[in-house]
């Protein structure tokens, strides 16, 4: 079945490519619901299933790379203050706001309340970051640096909630708080800023000396950041690291050194990124099984649209004070609410958890499970509802919201 799954993948993906554009949809909504079917009919392949974590990690190291390799550091800066914001305060505000109401709709306690709320309130790279990326290409919104300050911050957003994720996940298995949990979401970004900045200057000097083809100058970076993940599982149990932002980070100071020269190793990114996506969202797809998303559909919704309504607000008020008008600011807002990675990989782990500590004759396992089931549900829910309709509207309304620079 694998070759079959391969060639599901490629030929309709292919076709959703083709006829999708016509009608100005997002393909990675066609990807997602071919993921679904094979999943719930029992086609996907186990090995595909089980290296569909470390493909979904490859996948994103790309579009990082292609994002870096676009990306100003002048526009970065123009966008300082907001960007700051969005990395950390939407994300927080979200997980903050289900944590609190979590157990007064579904039988839960506060810290797995809280768990959930790390895990939704991780915005998704995979949906966000090309769509900026396209936007920066076609230069809209550029002029106010639109793309480049929700490109920005979503690269973050995500270190934030997996720390605050694994640490409520320690305290639900028996563990307690450490204030070093928290410190290595500081640690994790700086480390990976100083890594990045290092090895783009370092790549930018061994270029220089050594004259090599552009797409073997593509080949190196993406090698380098499969490295730098394999660098984030050896040190992870030491120190926080994100791999993701060191990638992006390389990219962009090889960008600041050699403008030329990254403008075609963007367009070379965007080729492989079409078969890329494909994967992706097909593997996000067949992550999601369709009966935990209707077994507490209501409550579900429920809860989504109370966080979602606090994390809408509070990415407006990141934004006050700048020069955006009504309808771009309605478009950096939507722009920041889908899920979709970030949720697929780590929405069952409290159900993971639940489950070995009954292979291990924990007490507690039961209630573990339950909690497990409903976070797995609203997870999955969440990646069904905001990834195809925020990106159905960023894809329908950018050229009507945002101003294209002449």
């Amino acid at each position: 079945m694998f070759y079959l799954d391969l060639f599901i993948i490629f030929l309709g993906g292919a076709l959703i490519l083709f006829l999708l554009s016509k009608i100005k949809v997002p393909s990675l909504i066609g990807y997602l619901l071919i993921g679904i079917l094979i999943k719930n009919i029992g086609l996907l392949d186990p090995t595909l299933e089980a290296i569909s974590p470390m493909l979904r990690k490859i996948a994103l190291l790309i579009i990082l790379i292609k994002a870096g390799l676009s990306l100003n550091i002048s526009d970065l800066k123009k966008v300082g203050r907001p960007a700051i914001m969005m990395s950390f305060l939407p994300a927080v505000i979200e997980m903050v706001t289900i944590g609190l109401i979590g157990p007064l709709i579904f039988p839960i306690t506060h810290v797995e309340s809280f768990l959930l709320g790390s895990i939704v309130g991780a915005v998704s790279p995979a949906v966000v970051i090309p769509m900026m990326s396209k936007l920066i290409e076609q230069k809209y919104g550029t002029k106010k640096c639109i793309p480049q300050l929700v490109l920005a911050g979503s690269s973050i957003d995500d270190i934030v909630m997996i720390v605050f994720y694994q640490t409520f996940l320690n305290i639900e298995s028996g563990g307690n708080i450490n204030a070093l949990s928290f410190l290595n979401v500081f640690i994790s970004i700086v480390l990976g800023i100083l890594i990045g900045v290092g090895l783009g200057f370092l790549f930018h000097f061994i270029f220089k000396k050594i004259k090599i083809r552009n797409t073997l100058k593509l080949l190196i970076f993406i090698a380098l950041g499969i490295g730098l993940t394999c660098f984030e599982n050896y040190v992870s149990k030491y120190v926080g690291f994100s791999s993701l932002l060191a990638t992006i980070m390389m990219c962009l100071i090889y960008r600041y050194k050699n403008i030329e020269i990254a403008n075609k190793l963007t367009l070379k990114a965007s080729k492989i990124w079409i078969p890329t996506e494909m994967i992706l969202f097909f593997l996000v797809g067949a992550s999601i099984k369709i009966e935990y998303a209707t077994k507490f559909i209501l409550p579900s919704l429920l809860l989504l649209l109370i966080s979602l309504i606090a994390r809408s607000i509070m990415v407006r008020l990141c934004i006050i004070k700048t020069d955006l008008n009504f309808k771009e600011k309605i478009f950096v807002i939507v722009s920041y609410l889908p899920k979709a990675t970030v949720q697929a990989s780590i929405g069952g782990g409290l159900l993971d958890l639940g489950n070995k500590l009954l292979n291990e004759g924990n007490g507690n396992a039961e209630a573990i499970i339950a909690s497990g089931i409903i976070v797995l549900s609203v997870s999955v829910l969440s990646i069904l509802i905001t990834a195809p309709l925020s990106s159905l509207f960023m894809n329908l309304t950018y050229d009507k919201l945002l101003e294209k620079e002449q």
